[in-house]
């Protein structure tokens, strides 16, 4: 094999330690948080997995001496106690790794097939999860439209998280923006040629989701700031040049990383076909669970059977008319029905403005509906449901031990600013409220 890369032929001291770090680092991780990059890498996770579900609580006990014990692991949250003391492991590791690997091997003059390979795991690993989190976004799934409830609370009442899902859900023009960049990341990290402007682009757009995520606290700070990194190790062969363009001489030639050369034609053309399949995959792959997650559970599935704000006109228990108090623990200020086809659910505001939510299944064949918790599936209430007027629905059926009989008023969606405003080109007057 010949010259891969553009580097010199003999790597300074520094090069040496930082490319031995992040080899160890970038495997570690790679290990660690599969993110479904490769095909089958999750059902390879399944298998060790449960090993470091037993190795990193033991090293938070004994070794950090944490106060309290390891039990949640990773799940909707990147950034659990788990994950935080998995990355001092890898970072303790990888230090390690360097250091041995350092002192084993002073006289190596550079690493060149081992950062071509690296290189290209870093690219492939970025590529596809800015595909993963791009396709998401074009297909509106990862920052759905504001859901009924969303609607009615306060703005002081959201977390922050939650407020930055009601911005970026609001807009599909936005999402698709977004979404779109992302997936351009992907496809320039895909290909040797367009690295450098892939990882420039992944910079931005990545250092974009992690200020997103470190300012409006949501727990994915980890992954967006290793992508960040990744960005930032495809770059580090073109720091100089980058500096001329932005600061210095203003233009610049950037560094491509050379092919790999095989001499034997069969195994050149393998790689080459076996990189195509791996894209296709991976492209086919996004683009054909994003629309089915579309029409199931997306923006563009069905609505649930009786979808709506409904707000309580009148609510009889055992026949007697509840007057509408806020000290009254019985009786319903308003009725939400919420979801798809698929999942759906039911929040119920009660006198005093609190919220209890149950799963919902409901039967308009014979017109019924069960409301039950999926902790206690067999705690259930059942209403029988009619609409004796247009936008009118009424409701029988047992709540907390009592008979109850309650009538419901269908809001209009349409009356909430943020529903109808839609989009202006011209406003004579900014509508900030």
């Amino acid at each position: 094999m010949e010259q891969l890369t553009d580097l010199p032929l003999s790597w300074t001291f520094a090069q040496k330690l930082f490319f031995r770090f992040f080899f160890f680092f970038f495997l570690l991780y790679f290990i660690f948080n599969p993110n479904d990059v490769f095909p089958f890498s999750d059902q390879l996770y399944a298998l060790y997995n449960p090993f470091f579900h037993q190795l990193i609580p033991w090293l938070g006990k004994h070794l950090l001496h944490l106060n309290y014990e390891i039990t949640i692991f990773t799940n909707g949250s990147g950034d659990t106690t788990y994950d935080y003391v998995a990355l001092l492991f890898i970072v303790l590791l990888s230090l390690l790794g360097c250091a041995i690997w350092t002192i084993a091997d002073p006289r190596r003059r550079q690493y060149e097939l081992l950062y071509y390979w690296l290189t290209v795991g870093v690219r492939y690993y970025l590529a596809v999860t800015m595909f993963s989190y791009g396709f998401v976004k074009i297909f509106k799934l990862q920052f759905p439209y504001p859901g009924l409830t969303r609607l009615l609370e306060p703005y002081g009442n959201s977390s922050p998280m939650g407020l930055a899902w009601t911005f970026l859900g609001y807009s599909q023009g936005y999402n698709y923006f977004m979404g779109f960049l992302e997936v351009l990341c992907g496809l320039f990290l895909f290909f040797r040629r367009t690295t450098p402007l892939g990882a420039l682009l992944s910079l931005l757009v990545a250092g974009h989701v992690m200020a997103l995520n470190y300012f409006f606290d949501i727990p994915v700070k980890l992954l967006s700031t290793a992508m960040v990194v990744m960005a930032l190790y495809l770059l580090s062969g073109n720091v100089r040049h980058l500096l001329d363009l932005f600061f210095l001489h203003g233009s610049t030639r950037l560094t491509i990383i050379n092919p790999l050369r095989i001499r034997k034609k069969w195994l050149y053309y393998s790689f080459r076909i076996l990189k195509f399949l791996f894209f296709a995959f991976v492209l086919a792959l996004n683009i054909s669970d994003g629309a089915d997650g579309l029409h199931k559970y997306g923006d563009g599935a069905p609505k649930t059977a009786l979808f709506g704000i409904y707000n309580t006109e009148t609510f009889l228990k055992n026949r007697d008319t509840l007057a509408p108090l806020d000290t009254d623990t019985l009786r319903w200020k308003q009725f939400v029905v919420i979801g798809n086809s698929a999942y759906a659910w039911v929040t119920i505001k009660m006198m005093n403005d609190s919220l209890k939510s149950f799963a919902y299944r409901p039967d308009t064949i014979n017109k019924t509906l069960v409301l039950f918790s999926y902790a206690d599936t067999s705690r259930k209430y059942l209403f029988n449901y009619s609409f004796p007027q247009k936008d009118l629905m009424a409701l029988k059926g047992n709540w907390k031990g009592e008979s109850v009989e309650i009538r419901l008023k269908k809001y209009d969606l349409n009356r909430f600013l943020l529903v109808k405003r839609g989009f202006h080109w011209i406003n004579e007057y900014p509508l900030n409220r």
